[in-house]
């Protein structure tokens, strides 16, 4: 079931946020880098208010069990550089537990995303990937993204790149 989430589950969700990001960055990262990006991004009162913001979409499924199997944030934004993108919408969260991975929620969730994205009235729907992360960029351009550029992520002290993908919303969707 995709659903958005509710300020209640502010501490589940954050707890959950915690959990897939590592899974998905922790291999490649010094822990101490982990530890502080963690930190200031997914304490429960964070989470909370953006769960509380209206500009903030997010979205989960829940699987049998109660549990989160995979969530996604969108909010509008622009990517800052001088890319033409039309009423940006940022997709700044999207993971899904490992245990998952396979069973097609990745692909439900990004339809789901796609069509928030649309009813809030973006014309494109734009995201950072790490430029190590070729499984995730690959997902992506299954949908329609495309590189239209790049710019810095900071993991702790780490200055990373990211890959900035984006894709127009409206007509065909894949």
């Amino acid at each position: 079931m995709i659903r958005r989430a509710g300020a209640a589950e502010a501490e589940a969700l954050a707890r959950f946020a915690e959990r897939t990001f590592r899974e998905a960055f922790e291999a490649d990262n010094r822990p101490e880098d982990m530890d502080a990006y963690c930190a200031t991004a997914f304490a429960p009162e964070i989470m909370r208010g953006y769960l509380s913001d209206p500009s903030v979409t997010t979205l989960v499924i829940v699987a049998e069990d109660g549990a989160f199997a995979a969530y996604a944030q969108l909010r509008p934004e622009a990517p800052g550089q001088d890319a033409d993108l039309p009423q940006p919408f940022e997709l700044w969260r999207f993971y899904v537990d490992k245990v998952h991975h396979g069973r097609g929620i990745a692909h439900q969730l990004m339809d789901a995303t796609i069509a928030a994205a649309r009813e809030r009235g973006a014309g494109t729907l734009w995201l950072g990937v790490w430029e190590r992360n070729t499984r995730a960029e690959a997902f992506y351009r299954k949908f329609g993204f495309v590189v239209v550029g790049s710019h810095t992520f900071v993991l702790g002290t780490d200055v990373q790149t990211d890959r900035l993908m984006a894709r127009r919303i409206g007509g065909r969707d894949r």
